[in-house]
């Protein structure tokens, strides 16, 4: 019994923390311009949804944007390239990647993202980069390459206000995307 009230606890703990996520989320991508469609797709909410979130926080103070290059090595922006990139080669290698259940875990919240725990995903990526050199993209390794350098010798200095939950998804989701669009132009 104690065992399930506590699996309860840290899910309702997990939702909650998503909540807090995708509220801070709507503000950072609402601050980019995006419109309330495009927010509900990257968010998993209706545009309902979104636009109550817009309204709640309209009087809220406007922050400058987060910057989005890539190119930034601080820690959480770094793991959410990580977990990007992670997710890029399980969909390539059709869900039978070596990282695919540690991406999956990271998706139901059952991981998060510790030092050993990067570590365990990072020889997972390096693993699959390995032994299905042929089925991925040079994107795929030159990413991992950068990312790894990045971890290995991370900067200090983070020069924005957005939460760390808020970088990590930022940077999964412009990791996807870059990849998504080198694979769709070394296809063309």
């Amino acid at each position: 019994m104690e065992r399930i009230l506590a699996d309860m606890n840290e899910v309702i703990r997990a939702g909650e923390a998503m909540r807090r996520l995708r509220a801070e989320m709507i503000k950072v991508f609402a601050g980019f311009g995006w419109t309330q469609e495009r927010i509900a797709q990257l968010t998993g909410m209706s545009q309902p949804a979104v636009s109550k979130q817009i309204a709640k926080h309209r009087t809220d103070e406007r922050q400058p944007p987060m910057e989005v290059s890539l190119d930034q090595r601080d820690i959480p922006w770094l793991e959410g390239r990580l977990r990007g990139l992670a997710e890029e080669i399980s969909e390539a290698l059709d869900e039978t990647a070596h990282c695919t259940r540690y991406v999956n875990a990271l998706a139901r919240g059952k991981k998060r993202f510790t030092p050993q725990n990067v570590d365990e995903l990072r020889r997972l990526v390096e693993e699959d980069l390995r032994l299905h050199q042929a089925r991925l993209s040079g994107g795929h390794q030159a990413a991992y390459d950068e990312i790894s350098r990045g971890l290995d010798l991370p900067s200090k200095v983070t020069t924005t206000t957005a939460s760390a939950s808020v970088r990590r998804s930022v940077a999964h989701q412009i990791q996807r995307d870059q990849l998504k669009g080198w694979r769709v132009g070394r296809s063309s």
